[in-house]
């Protein structure tokens, strides 16, 4: 079972935090709503617009996501072949409902993505296209741009293609329920199918020599009012069904590279120096990576709850940096990996809550039909590079700034208590720990001959809601 430890705050820490958390989005500048002409035009797509003439209404779609979730971008429908596994993938037809150079497509090229903050998501769109018509929610005819991806017995890509088609999902699932009805028996075979093809997909991400750090995610929550925050280890459905959009991702890549136009999400490889140093540490911290095996596989084969492998996966975050969007028109960029992956990729699955999958999506849609790209998308390629940025790096500041203040918040009343803590990086005279309890990440000032995987103890010494600043002490003897 995974690992969650959720901490929920005392009321007299709940509006200061409230207060805090709203400050943070007007310093960050965060959008707070949407425009009268945006919002209208999103009313107008939302009472007519077109469905595609491909009906495949009669399939059983179904939709996994986190509970609750309204904008809902990916169904699937799993069966087995003769020699293998039919994976359909469908997506949010969002390109459809935004008509470009539209009052919609403006406000949705000036956010570039979906923000998600504890004190509530801002969305890429509004709710008419976000959680209504662009959403592919349960027993309601939706259009959607529909992956047909075939597979091979040992998991591996033989063909691939995209078109656009009606749809209406049986079912939105959440993992928690998706993931029992695997484990018991009870789900349709159409989720069914679900383990088996995503085993078979991290064997391929294997011999690929892909990596992934399975660290626990830190999420902030709000329950009746008040915020907590939670450490939770990923489900195995999860990663299964995240094999689906890295699969579809590939695919998608590998379609705009033969044509040489399209958007590609990048990630350089690490260097050797960067190797030899995240390898030096592995051997101080006494879990050797060895020579010889991949990274990738290197990884899994750490336990995330063990002080230190934690310490090591800490620092494999080193190697996992520089990603970006890198745009084509003619000619294939020189270095078009996604090294974390090892494999082209590209950003497909998400449209209602990314934008440059729009564009993604109506070009390979485009190549398969054997028609032109559309001129929209390939005449403005080369300004998503620059938008997903900025976008990205607002969304990882709303994020960063919002746990230190859920964190400052859990521990205004344990001033001057003693906490136990796991050092996970040792940075100039500041280490990076975890928190036995409650479960939080933070820095602290460097006692003399700590290193990375160490425990240690640390005073509490201040906590400010308002900034999301802690300090602690070290506690000697």
């Amino acid at each position: 079972m995974p690992d969650r430890r959720t901490r929920v705050f005392d009321s007299p820490a709940a509006a200061p935090l409230a207060a805090s958390l709203s400050a943070l989005r007007r310093e960050l500048k965060v959008p707070d709503g949407f425009p009268a002409d945006v919002e209208a035009e999103a009313a107008a797509v939302a009472t007519r617009h077109p469905l595609p003439e491909a009906d495949l209404t009669d399939v059983p779609f179904l939709t996994i996501d986190p509970a609750g979730s309204t904008d809902l971008d990916q169904a699937m429908h799993l069966s087995r072949t003769t020699d293998g596994f039919r994976v359909r993938y469908a997506i949010a037809d969002v390109p459809t409902l935004v008509a470009p150079g539209g009052a919609v497509d403006a406000e949705a090229r000036r956010r570039g993505q979906t923000i998600y903050a504890p004190d509530g998501r801002v969305p890429l769109h509004p709710a008419p296209i976000g959680e209504d018509v662009g959403s592919l929610l349960p027993g309601v005819v939706r259009g959607a741009f529909v992956w047909d991806i075939e597979l091979g017995a040992d998991g591996h890509e033989t063909s691939a293609r995209v078109s656009r088609a009606r749809i209406r999902s049986r079912r939105q699932w959440a993992y928690d329920e998706a993931h029992a009805a695997i484990e018991d028996g009870s789900a349709p075979p159409e989720l069914a199918l679900l383990r088996e093809i995503g085993v078979a997909r991290i064997a391929c991400e294997r011999q690929r020599g892909g990596a992934s750090l399975n660290t626990p995610d830190e999420e902030v929550v709000v329950r009746d009012g008040t915020y907590a925050l939670q450490r939770r280890a990923p489900l195995p459905v999860e990663e299964w069904n995240a094999q689906l959009s890295l699969l579809t991702g590939m695919a998608a890549a590998a379609l705009m590279l033969e044509a040489r136009v399209g958007i590609l999400r990048t990630m350089p490889a690490p260097n050797e120096e960067a190797f030899a140093a995240f390898r030096a540490q592995t051997i101080a911290l006494g879990l050797p990576w060895a020579e010889g095996m991949p990274y990738g596989e290197y990884l899994r084969t750490l336990d995330p709850a063990h002080p230190r492998a934690a310490a090591v996966l800490q620092g494999a975050t080193a190697l996992f940096r520089g990603a970006g969007y890198v745009v084509m028109d003619g000619e294939a960029p020189a270095d078009p990996q996604q090294a974390a992956i090892a494999a082209p990729y590209a950003h497909v699955t998400a449209p209602l809550r990314r934008l440059a999958d729009r564009w993604a999506l109506v070009i390979c849609e485009a190549l398969c039909a054997g028609r032109p790209v559309p001129s929209w998308a390939r005449d403005s390629l080369g300004e998503l590079p620059s938008i997903m940025g900025l976008s990205s790096r607002l969304a990882a500041q709303v994020e960063a700034g919002a746990v230190d203040r859920v964190e400052a918040a859990l521990l205004s009343s344990r001033i001057g208590t003693e906490l136990d803590a796991t050092v996970l990086a040792v940075r100039n005279g500041t280490v990076l720990v975890q928190l036995d309890d409650p479960a939080v990440s933070a820095s602290a000032p460097r006692a003399d001959g700590v290193a990375p995987g160490d425990r240690v103890r640390l005073r509490v010494t201040a906590a400010d809601i308002a900034t999301g600043r802690v300090t602690f002490e070290p506690v000697t003897g």
